[in-house]
């Protein structure tokens, strides 16, 4: 059975960061692309970064426009684990964030984390 188990998440003040983690196995690290989605309350889960496979810098991401020049999306294989690293936060990134690995015609889900950015 695939796990994806999310931390990190919690509350921070506007201008905060934040760095998410999303540990699950090695086959799927190595060989699933990764994504993180998020959902703000009472709208719709919306796809915020992706990383493809593979570890090198030209590894390819991309980034919702919303997020791009403050989340970084990485993935370090050696600890099966995916990141998201979320600086300069601002009350609309307030969200579940949840970690998702899609390959092979097969999509697998996170229980979801909660990010509330307050001051």
């Amino acid at each position: 059975q695939v796990q994806l188990v999310e931390s990190g998440g919690g509350l921070v003040q506007p201008g905060g960061s934040l760095r998410l983690s999303c540990y699950t196995s090695a086959f799927i690290t190595s060989n699933y692309a990764m994504r993180w989605y998020r959902q703000p309350p009472g709208k719709e889960r919306e796809l915020a970064a992706q990383i493809a496979i593979g570890t090198s810098i030209y590894t390819s991401t991309y980034y919702a426009d919303s997020v791009k020049g403050r989340f970084t999306i990485s993935r370090d294989n050696a600890k099966n684990t995916v990141y998201l690293q979320m600086n300069n936060l601002k009350p609309e990134d307030t969200a579940t964030y949840y970690c998702s690995a899609s390959g092979g015609g097969r999509s697998y889900w996170g229980q979801g984390i909660q990010v509330t950015v307050a001051s």
